[in-house]
């Protein structure tokens, strides 16, 4: 299994995918689906549960009056949290009508605004309807508009929101509109003509686009830092001469700080148009903060809401120096529901729980092992010994792969969740030591190496299979796929010590 197949971040859309399309009730062909089952799930029920984990998730709304928001379109599983963040600003409001302002990732000789001319847009949730009479005025409102839906076809964009949509205002109609560049008359033009035929019509702007793509996770917090900064503006100039800047920085492997730069400013232009006074940064995150994630190469995503009546941002909690900082008995209980969490919801829904609400303690960087059991015997356990990131990070990631990825054991299975065991080793950080004299055992885990070869024991092995130092070592290298006995000549150990606590 390969948590990275599902929902890939740098995956724009799908080439070999070719569906027909089918007429809708009210008129006009209706698109059907070109990544369910690729970016979100392509059946109904785990569609919708995940979409409701999300929003159960998801921070409180902090606008009284929002507008538009800017929400991430990438596969569910790493960004579905945040773009749940950005609807949680708008939820339990009596829309009528949300236009969704798609980036423009397969038609590269779109250069005005395609709106699509169908009847809707089809998911695993059914139909949602477009709403022709607005995509009718701003035809004769905009002359940079057109009724295309080639654009359409296999653009992710605008599909990805559709199922948010369809379960959190399911009386609404959608206006899919994919804008073409970010040229200031375009958006300009655009967002005055949005106001305009919005105006007196309860409706919502959605701005779909992802951030940063594939720098360092470290140089990701940066750009996106400065691109979601620049959004609150509300002036279109602000966020490109930002955009800009950043590409004039030549920061390895950035390809982009916003691939829907485009679909922000227009929203940004009309919300300014429609009363918008300012905005807010809600949530962010990129696809290294996920327990299925990797920190060398990411992709960034940000929640905004623009609109007015902004509650007061909240000032940072101070951060509690690293030697104050220890494990609570709140952060061994969240650390472990974590965990559980992170195997019920990927079997359930595909998706897997953004870590985040945790204390500095359990977001320190430290080595991590994740011990699975049923019935006393053991079910799974793998960790890593380089803390790498954040402790909860790691917490979830290791939950995934004793789950899935022990080659000792099957696949952990749904059913089998309520029966499992779970138990979490924080390690400190490994010492060499100069020979088998120098470990304790029932303190010590030890890592055995030689001939290339090398093998891990926890500290709590030992004394839970009854083995002397002898026996252990013998295990160990048994373990690592040499003879017992091998341990005694040309071997290097490393010692540890684990914080061991468990649901038991």
């Amino acid at each position: 299994m390969s948590f990275m197949q599902i929902g890939m971040p740098f995956v724009s859309f799908s080439l070999g995918l070719t569906v027909a399309c089918q007429a809708g009730k009210g008129g006009g062909e209706v698109r059907p689906p070109a990544v369910a089952g690729k970016f979100y799930p392509e059946s109904a029920s785990v569609l919708r549960l995940a979409i409701e984990k999300f929003m159960q998730d998801a921070l409180p709304a902090q606008a009284r009056e929002p507008l538009a928001i800017v929400v991430p379109h990438a596969g569910y599983i790493y960004s579905g949290q945040i773009c749940a963040d950005g609807y949680s600003q708008v939820r339990n409001r009596p829309y009528d009508i949300v236009v969704i302002l798609g980036t423009n990732h397969t038609a590269p000789g779109l250069r005005k605004i395609a709106l699509y001319p169908g009847g809707g847009f089809r998911t695993p949730l059914g139909t949602a309807p477009v709403d022709g009479e607005i995509v009718s005025a701003l035809l004769a409102a905009n002359p940079d508009c057109k009724a295309d839906a080639a654009p359409h076809a296999h653009e992710h964009s605008v599909e990805v929101q559709v199922p948010f949509l369809q379960v959190l205002f399911p009386k609404a109609k959608i206006v899919p509109a994919i804008v073409g560049e970010a040229d200031a008359a375009l958006f300009n033009h655009f967002g005055a003509a949005l106001a305009q035929v919005l105006k007196g019509r309860r409706a919502l702007i959605v701005a779909s686009s992802d951030l940063s793509h594939y720098p360092s996770a470290a140089d990701a917090e940066i750009v996106d830092g400065k691109t979601l900064a620049a959004i609150l503006s509300l002036d279109p100039a602000v966020l490109h001469a930002a955009i800009q800047a950043q590409a004039a920085r030549r920061i390895p492997n950035l390809s982009t700080s916003a691939c829907g730069e485009a679909p922000i400013m227009a929203a940004m232009a009309a919300a300014k148009a429609m009363g918008a006074t300012g905005g807010r940064i809600i949530s962010y995150a990129h696809s290294g903060d996920l327990p299925i994630g990797e920190q060398e190469r990411v992709v960034g995503y940000g929640a905004v809401v623009l609109g007015s009546g902004l509650e007061p941002a909240k000032e940072a909690a101070p951060v509690v120096p690293a030697v104050d900082r220890h494990l609570t008995p709140e952060d061994k209980r969240a650390l472990l529901a974590l965990a559980r969490e992170t195997i019920s919801r990927y079997l359930t829904t595909q998706m897997v729980p953004l870590p985040r609400g945790f204390s500095p303690a359990a977001m320190e960087q430290r080595g991590v092992f994740v011990t699975l059991k049923k019935h006393g015997n053991l079910r799974g356990c793998i960790g890593r010994m380089i803390p790498d990131r954040p402790l909860a990070t790691l917490v979830g990631a290791m939950a995934l792969q004793s789950a899935f990825e022990d080659p000792r054991f099957r696949h952990v299975a749904l059913e089998e969740v309520p029966k499992l065991e779970i138990e979490i080793s924080v390690l400190t950080p490994m010492k060499p030591v100069s020979g088998p004299g120098d470990i304790v055992v029932g303190r010590d885990g030890v890592l055995l190496q030689k001939g290339g070869r090398s093998a891990v024991f926890l500290p709590q092995v030992a004394p839970e299979q009854g083995w002397g130092r002898d026996e252990m070592l013998d295990q160990l290298s048994l373990k690592a796929g040499l003879p017992p006995g091998a341990w005694r000549e040309g071997a290097r150990f490393s010692t540890f010590q684990a914080l061991v606590f468990g649901e038991a």
